[in-house]
């Protein structure tokens, strides 16, 4: 007597097989679906006002490292967020912020006060100490982060990577921010 609703075992280990490999699939596209759509929820900007210090602790007419925290940062990055920049203050609250790489390779560069210039010790590029080219392999200047001036106190925007690619926000010659 032959039942049309009973299974025979070979078509139960089929069932159970395209169930496990249905939950193996879904196990793996889950992650990866998650992937691709964060992008879409990510916020399209990364920068963010960062506090570099008082006024005065930029003499006028000297340029000082300072460093900064980048605003992106994951749990693991350790000292790595610790980010230099180069600020040279022009006079009263006018400064000129610039990142410490180098336009070429992004080597970091070194301000020597003796001469008033930075210098990259990778392919021998010089910028004036207003940051613009001098000679070498770089085909521009320094980058220069926005900053203001507010409450006494100097910030950038910072939390972008400066390449010669960037946008022209980023890495244009521009007044200070208001």
């Amino acid at each position: 007597m032959s039942n049309e609703n009973t299974v025979s075992r070979r078509g139960l280990f089929m069932k159970l097989g395209i169930l496990f490999n249905g939950l193996v699939a879904t196990a793996l596209a889950v992650p990866l679906v998650e992937f691709v759509l964060s992008s879409l929820s990510r916020k399209k900007s990364y920068r963010e006002w960062v506090q570099l210090g008082s006024v005065s602790e930029f003499p006028e007419g000297e340029t000082r490292l300072a460093i900064f925290r980048n605003p992106n940062v994951l749990p693991t990055d350790g000292k790595t967020v610790d980010t230099a920049c180069w600020v040279r203050r022009v006079e009263g609250e006018q400064f000129q912020v610039f990142a410490v790489n180098c336009a070429h390779l992004g080597c970091p560069v070194r301000w020597f006060p003796q001469s008033g210039l930075f210098m990259c010790p990778c392919h021998g590029g010089v910028y004036y100490r207003d940051g613009s080219r001098a000679s070498g392999p770089p085909e521009r200047g320094l980058f220069e982060y926005p900053y203001k001036v507010q409450n006494g106190l100097v910030t950038i925007q910072a939390g972008e990577l400066f390449t010669p690619g960037a946008s022209a926000a980023l890495v244009g010659r521009k007044s200070p921010c208001a």
